[in-house]
């Protein structure tokens, strides 16, 4: 059947998943549109340069990964550095290692041997006596006891969530890794790194030869678009899609003030989190330290949590029963959608990390450009 339509496909949103699509797309010899309603690429990875730094705009984004195939195929677009996420917390002016190891530990207890330590975590658990937590103040003292928690996760916990531990549910902390070991490597991954030259560059470098329009916003004007391509892979919101026509899901926003400073060094760290509760940013990021610049000044991102309401900026989606069986409604609608794929943190209303969405994308390739 003869094409009647400009494009086989409008990927809406260029982030990582649209990104992704598109140069799949294109391989496979699929003529391609993207738009995004942003003046830039990336999405939520985003990276502009500051003062000869890439700084990270939505955030830190470290790139980690298990899944050997996913590393394979983001490092054909950027080579990879070998930056290792190692936060620094600190409490009315205590620095702690995180996550919590032996550095942790003999920091707070004085404990030199694996042994000491599990005693002392194991003490502080028996004396809570706590058999079945009932939010999570007492689901974390049952985990780590009260010293860990009451420096390293109340205050923290509590300028996330804007509410206190003791009206949170205990589900929201399953476990708290506890390593007996001196390894401060915040993630478990094989691999590990982040892109030199910035995010930005890598999605350009994904984009490239593909037609993309910026400054677009599909929504204001989506009978048009939807006449432009046979498909639409669809990366915004699941429920802006529908008009909030069932109520608007909800998320957890952040906020952040950058600076630039006119010296070399701020924190000697890229990541040090305010684990107190009357510091009222959550943590700092010094943008320099993810690539190791050595640059005469350095810029740095104090970072706040806010309460999101619609036309912020949706970062996390929150996951509690209300929302998620809003969203399996919205779902139902989607899937009622002909030629629209939903897809990506905000269209499958999923708290993925980068490796996450690669994996999703990928897979939803294979059945899409057969």
């Amino acid at each position: 059947m003869e094409k009647t339509k400009k494009y086989d496909y409008l990927v809406v949103g260029a982030g990582l998943y649209g990104a992704i699509f598109a140069h799949e797309a294109k391989e496979k010899g699929k003529s391609v549109l993207v738009i995004d309603k942003r003046p830039k690429f990336g999405g939520n990875i985003y990276t502009e340069e500051i003062e000869g730094m890439q700084v990270h705009k939505y955030g830190a984004h470290i790139f980690h990964t298990n899944n050997k195939r996913v590393w394979q195929y983001i490092t054909q677009f950027a080579e990879f550095n070998r930056y290792t996420n190692s936060p620094v917390a600190n409490y009315h002016g205590e620095l702690y290692s995180l996550p919590f190891n032996m550095y942790t530990f003999n920091k707070m207890w004085g404990v030199v041997t694996p042994e000491e330590a599990e005693a002392q975590i194991e003490k502080q658990r028996k004396e809570a006596g706590i058999k079945e937590p009932a939010n999570l103040e007492e689901q974390a003292i049952s985990l780590v006891g009260t010293d860990i928690y009451e420096k390293l996760v109340k205050g923290y916990t509590e300028k996330q969530w804007g509410r206190p531990c003791t009206q949170l549910p205990a589900f929201i902390i399953k476990r708290l890794p506890v390593r007996l070991t001196f390894d401060n490597n915040y993630f478990n991954a094989l691999y590990q790194g982040i892109p030199m030259g910035g995010y930005t560059k890598m999605v350009e470098n994904i984009l490239d030869g593909i037609e993309v329009r910026l400054n677009t916003d599909y929504l204001d004007n989506k009978e048009y678009w939807d006449n432009q391509a046979e498909k639409i892979i669809y990366t915004g919101p699941i429920d802006a899609y529908f008009g909030y026509k069932l109520g608007a899901l909800e998320y957890r926003s952040v906020r952040f003030e950058t600076e630039i400073l006119d010296k070399p060094n701020f924190q000697g760290n890229a990541v040090v989190n305010y684990t107190d509760r009357e510091t009222p940013w959550t943590r700092i990021i010094e943008h320099k330290f993810f690539e190791f610049g050595t640059q005469p000044k350095t810029v740095i991102s104090r970072e706040y949590s806010s309460e999101w309401k619609v036309g912020d900026e949706p970062y996390y989606p929150v996951n509690d029963e209300k929302n998620g069986s809003l969203y399996q409604e919205y779902r139902k609608l989607a899937d009622k959608e002909k030629n629209v794929v939903f897809g990506g943190r905000l269209g499958e209303y999923r708290y993925y990390d980068m490796d996450a969405v690669i994996e999703s994308v990928l897979s939803m390739c294979e059945k899409e450009l057969l």
